[in-house]
């Protein structure tokens, strides 16, 4: 039977607690009672603009409906596409929620992707008006968009329009356009098309994923079962704003009153420290960033010093797993009887002196860095290692994980802060079902079983833009959506994600394996900063390996190896350090749970060069591109099999 997750009685007090959005029939509709509520709030502040940008939840609301007016006065109608693209700023929320308030559906990408994508992306989606973030992105447009119908383009910035060529306004002129005139109603509910977000297409063209009304206001209205928000809290916005996780993250959360700050790659550790902030959404990358400078710090104190924080991060991990042991949630130790909890719990409680210590003495410093004042981070769009997972819980800053995709405006599952299991995904959020199924025969697998991961719910999305036979690729009739995800369903149904099924290795004696869990096994070497696991119809598995190469230059100081870390050459004729990694590859993937012999990585080469969105060999939310990695570095792995 399909696995559907009971709302508990704790999660229904907590949606008690939130503004009640039950009654809202279009995503718009919230900010004008957000506005009455939470009216002289501050809503979105971008402190990195010029000027500094601020706005209130009554300015908030005011611009928007300015904005859709504007847009109105201009021809946009029901179901009209506008096509919007631009990178995060206030001025994105108020285009984004103008565009659906005079009733058109949001074409969203960001403006650093390639001009052919947009190209492709304003053309597919029958885009008749352009949304920039500026003038240059409109000049990096407007050759490719010569033969296609643009009505009119609006700059989010207050730069002067052209006044030849296409209709042309300003962010001030936008809003002046629509003065003296009354927002024209438009009939929207549920079921009414939203938006379309192009998946960040890591291989062939992107699809346009159509979300609904009721897709995104789905989100709105569950997401409180999950982490509840008060008036005034701060969110650090990092993530791009028009992907799927950042954007019904943003959605929520303003919904309830918290105050978005805006930050970028340039300032985030700055911000982080400067704004306290209480709610972070990110990507496992940015938690490994920040776990691996708090790891740089420690490393740069005495000996002695080193040998006191290793030693309370022992101690603290060993009353971590014994804590989680004795609360019944721990992956590890699942079915533990009761005399197991009773002395897990015993040990918990003669660690707890200890842990404390370390805490006062370590760990506050780490929250120090961080602002000091988190309530929560939540980590998705990706799988994160649980050697990540278990730092943030012992330096106390509580991560949750959540489970979603694009295709499911994303949020499926979420851990819960009170049923934090690490190494899960969480249970299902509202009125959410999942399923394991073979990947073959697609026949139901009991619990516990690893197979293909199925989901039904209001989040799923309407299908893909003018593609039917895509859509039914992977909706079935009964409304099951085939993530593609591997995984299975453990106790108090928490979702266990084991990998991609399009990134499952086939090596040539038949075995399957799923690489992303031995990769995040290899990234708790603090050698170790990103790696792929290749081996696709080889006899074993290899790894491209992008060294930490500030700690590599630091171990080539200490061992007097003279190596020009950022000269691949260089990396990969010492032999020493090749042992070192040897030596780390084998003991990470040794230690990790559920090793086989199959899973041990042969042969590797050390890369000189980050995987990064500015080499496109990452998407913009920090996911490798594994066929793009593999197409660009094809000469390399071959050579890695011929030696």
């Amino acid at each position: 039977m399909p696995l559907t997750y009971e709302v508990s009685d704790r999660e229904k007090e907590n949606l008690k607690r939130v503004v009640d959005y039950s009654e809202v029939q279009s995503l718009p509709e919230i900010w004008t009672l957000a506005a009455e509520s939470f009216g002289d709030i501050l809503a979105l502040h971008d402190p990195h603009s010029k000027p500094e940008t601020k706005f209130t939840y009554a300015e908030l609301a005011t611009n928007i409906l300015k904005f859709a007016i504007g847009l109105q006065s201009l021809g946009v109608r029901g179901n009209s596409k506008v096509a919007l693209f631009s990178e995060n700023s206030p001025y994105w929320f108020i285009a984004d929620q103008g565009i659906m308030t005079a009733g058109g559906v949001d074409i969203v990408r960001s403006s650093q992707a390639e001009e052919q994508e947009l190209r492709y992306i304003y053309e597919n989606s029958e885009s008749s008006a352009l949304v920039v973030e500026n003038l240059k992105t409109y000049h990096k447009l407007k050759s490719h968009l010569e033969n296609l119908p643009v009505d009119f383009v609006v700059l989010l910035s207050k730069e002067k329009p052209e006044t030849e060529g296409v209709k042309m306004f300003n962010y001030q002129g936008i809003l002046a356009a629509g003065e003296n005139q009354q927002l024209q109603p438009v009939r929207q509910n549920a079921d009414t098309l939203a938006t379309l977000l192009y998946t960040s297409g890591t291989t062939g063209k992107p699809k346009g994923v159509m979300l609904s009304h009721g897709n995104l206001l789905h989100q709105v209205q569950t997401l409180g079962t999950v982490i509840q928000p008060q008036p005034r809290d701060r969110l650090l916005s990092l993530l791009p704003s028009w992907h799927a996780y950042e954007r019904s993250a943003e959605y929520f959360l303003l919904s309830q009153g918290v105050t978005q700050i805006y930050t970028n790659r340039r300032y985030f550790k700055e911000d982080l420290r400067n704004y306290h902030a209480h709610y972070m959404v990110g990507v496992p990358r940015l938690w490994e960033a920040i776990h691996d400078g708090a790891q740089k710090k420690f490393q740069k104190e005495s000996k002695l010093k080193q040998q006191i924080i290793n030693f309370c991060f022992g101690v603290s991990e060993q009353y971590l797993n014994a804590q989680k042991t004795s609360q019944g949630l721990s992956l590890d130790n699942p079915a533990t009887k009761g005399l197991e909890k009773l002395g897990a719990k015993f040990k918990a409680i003669v660690l707890s002196p200890l842990h404390g210590i370390a805490d006062g003495i370590v760990y506050k410093k780490v929250r120090e860095g961080v602002g000091g004042e988190i309530k929560t981070v939540i980590s998705g769009g990706g799988s994160l290692a649980r050697s990540i997972d278990k730092f943030y819980a012992v330096v106390g800053i509580p991560l949750i994980v959540g489970y979603g995709l694009t295709e499911t405006a994303p949020v499926l599952n979420a851990r819960r802060p009170w049923k934090n299991v690490i190494g899960a995904t969480g249970q299902p959020i509202a009125g959410t079902q999942n399923r394991i199924v073979d990947p073959h025969s697609r026949q139901e697998l009991p619990l516990g079983e690893k197979g293909l991961i199925l989901v039904r719910g209001p989040q799923v999305m309407q299908g893909y833009y003018k593609l039917p036979e895509k859509t039914q690729e992977v909706i079935d009739p009964e409304g099951w959506f085939d993530t593609g995800d591997l995984g299975y369903i453990a106790q108090d149904s928490n979702l266990v994600i084991t990998g991609r099924q399009k990134d499952t290795i086939v090596l040539n004696n038949g075995e399957n394996i799923e690489p992303q869990p031995i990769e995040d096994a290899c990234l708790r070497s603090k050698y170790i900063n990103q790696i792929i696991v290749v081996g696709q119809d080889q006899k074993s598995l290899s790894a491209l390996i992008v060294p930490d190469l500030e700690i590599v230059e630091k171990w080539a100081q200490d061992n007097k190896q003279s190596i020009e870390v950022n000269n691949r050459e260089s990396l990969n004729s010492c032999q020493p350090l090749r042992d070192l990694f040897r030596k780390e590859l084998d003991r990470e993937v040794k230690d990790r749970p559920g090793y086989s012999g199959v899973d041990r990585i042969g042969n590797f080469v050390l890369l000189s060069e980050q995987f990064t969105p500015e080499n496109g060999l990452m998407t913009q939310t920090m996911k490798m591109k594994r066929p793009v990695i593999s197409e660009h570095y094809r000469d390399i792995i071959d050579g890695m099999y011929e030696r």
